[in-house]
């Protein structure tokens, strides 16, 4: 077996001398333009509760992600606390999924439909103030509170929520 010292030996000149002589080949193909492929990723469906908070649905609507909306983020203001839900957690409608609290006051979070919690997102303990920053983002970074799973019941509750254009309607108005 050779040595590393040997296989790293200096090149004899006379090497280097014949691949210097040695003609280049060039390739008789052209590079033409390359078409980028790309594609739009299936949006989750999101809908909003009239208490500000929003769920995002996978296509199938068996797993969502659960946070609240950046209207309620900027009304809150900075927050400084989050309480998050505990993993395996049943929910229906309207139970309390967490809270948060700001500078300027405390909030309970409700659940939008009927779930059962998989997942809370914990770096919100150590930064709660991402909420303000991406509240209605639900990557690894994002302000997301809980992830869920959803039966039939949830589905059912899904249904009766808000679209986003309904949400900035209801938003806009005086009634929240």
């Amino acid at each position: 077996m050779a040595s590393i010292a040997r296989c790293l030996r200096a090149v004899r000149p006379s090497t280097l001398s014949r691949l210097s002589q040695t003609p280049r080949v060039q390739p008789n193909w052209r590079t033409t333009s390359v078409r980028a492929f790309s594609a739009s990723p299936i949006r989750d469906i999101r809908k909003y509760t009239k208490d500000h908070e929003w769920i995002d649905l996978n296509a199938d609507q068996t797993a969502g992600v659960i946070g609240i909306s950046e209207y309620a983020a900027e009304e809150l203001g900075d927050v400084v606390y989050v309480e998050l839900p505990e993993e395996g957690k049943e929910l229906v409608a309207g139970d309390t999924l967490g809270a948060v609290e700001s500078v300027k006051s405390a909030a309970d979070i409700n659940s939008p439909i009927a779930c059962t919690v998989t997942a809370a997102n914990g770096s919100l303990e150590d930064k709660p103030g991402t909420i303000n920053q991406v509240p209605e983002d639900d990557s690894h970074g994002g302000g997301w509170i809980a992830k869920v799973t959803v039966g039939e019941q949830g589905r059912k509750d899904f249904e009766s929520l808000m679209d986003l254009e309904e949400y900035k309607a209801f938003t806009g108005s005086e009634e929240h």
